[in-house]
This record gives C-alpha cells, sequence and structure tokens, in this order.
C-alpha cells in the first residue's frame, strides 16, 4: 500500500509510559495525525470516549473484527484492542504523518500490511522502575500489577524486531527521542546502536 503519508508505531509494556509520551509528542508536533483505536477495557481515571479510545462492547468489537474494520487488532491484558483501517488509510492518504500507540502483536500485524511503517518501542528503565510506576498509578490491583510485569518481560523481548528504541528514564529525553524519530529517524535510536551506547540497561532487562 503507498500512500503519502508517515505512519510511526509506538509500543511500550504497560507502565512504561508510552500513553504520556505519545501525548506530549502531539502537543509538541502538532502536524501528526493520531488514529484514536477501539478497545473492549473500561475507561481508567478521567479518560474520555472518543479521545484516548473509542471503548466498545466485547460483541461490538467482534461485529468490527467480522467486517474488517481494523488495521489490526489484538487481545492484551483481558482485553482486545484494534485500530480503524480506515481512519488510518484515509489519513495516510491525505498526507499526514500518523502515530499509533498500541502493543508490540499489532504493530507486527501493521508491519506485515505496510512495511514502511517505522517501529519504536518504548523500554523502561529497569523492572524495578517499572514495577513501581505500575504501583503508582493506584489503578490496579495487586495481582493485576503482577500479571502486567510478567507479560512485560515477553512484551521487552520483541524490542529487537522494532525499527527504534527510546528509553524512557527521563521524560523530557524519552520525548526528545521521540521527535527526533518522527523529524529525522536518526540511527543513533536504532535498536543496536542503542543496545551499544546502554549496555547495563539493555543487560538488566535480557536485551543483551
Amino acid at each position: 500500500m503507498e500512500l503519502p503519508g508517515k505512519l510511526f508505531v509506538v509500543a511500550a509494556p504497560s507502565g512504561a509510559g508510552k500513553s504520556t509520551l505519545v501525548k506530549a509528542l502531539l502537543q509538541h508536533e502538532p502536524h501528526l495525525a493520531v488514529s484514536v483505536s477501539h478497545t473492549t477495557r473500561a475507561p481508567r481515571g478521567q479518560e474520555r470516549d472518543g479521545c484516548e479510545y473509542h471503548f466498545v462492547s466485547v460483541d461490538t468489537f467482534q461485529q468490527m473484527v467480522a467486517a474488517g474494520q481494523f488495521f489490526e487488532h489484538a487481545h492484551v491484558h483481558g482485553n482486545w484492542y484494534g485500530t480503524s483501517r480506515s481512519s488510518v488509510e484515509r489519513l495516510l492518504a491525505d498526507g499526514k504523518d500518523v502515530v499509533l500507540e498500541i502493543d508490540w502483536q499489532g504493530a507486527l500485524q501493521i508491519r506485515e500490511l505496510f512495511p514502511a511503517a517505522m517501529l519504536v518501542f518504548i523500554l523502561p528503565p529497569s523492572w524495578d522502575e517499572l514495577a513501581q510506576r505500575l504501583r503508582g498509578r493506584g489503578e490496579d490491583l495487586p495481582e493485576v500489577i503482577a500479571q502486567r510485569l510478567a507479560n512485560a518481560r515477553h512484551e521487552v523481548a520483541q524490542a529487537e524486531r522494532f525499527d527504534f528504541v527510546i528509553i524512557n528514564g527521563s521524560l523530557d529525553r524519552a520525548l526528545a527521542d521521540l521527535r527526533a524519530v518522527v523529524r529525522e529517524q536518526p540511527d543513533a535510536l536504532r535498536f543496536a546502536a542503542q543496545r551499544d551506547n546502554h549496555p547495563d540497561v539493555f543487560a538488566a532487562l535480557d536485551l543483551a
């Protein structure tokens, strides 16, 4: 599929700061368009339907899957998530650069459909920091946090399949790196270069 707009796909384990980074990115790079995903999970905190997500029932979601309305969809942490095909294709066809905030499974699905997509993985600086962030949100029961941390081990292992890797130890630094990816796709932020430049972080996350 050859479309004039560029597609950036951002993925991360729960608690790595993906949503915060993408929200800040959109504030600093107003030319970017975002496609709001659909999910079957309940809204958290101040989330509003149509803003962070389109919140739908499982039945509605499955009907959309059957109708081929999703660019990608995946089952994550007990809920379904999907990206509207028509929304993304319309934005790209209009020449807009689009950023998607999805899980790693969806990101790899999109790569199969749209090989030109640039995939970005957000890493936590350490497992301890990731656990602290998840607990600090105050939104999940201890058993849910434990499951998210267990899932994160598998999710982080997928980082080498992405084009760019950003370590979110400092929000300002991570945001600057994400903006650089959108603007110029620097080789310094590719997986191999980041592994060479941050061997301690990659070793601690079992990515060395």
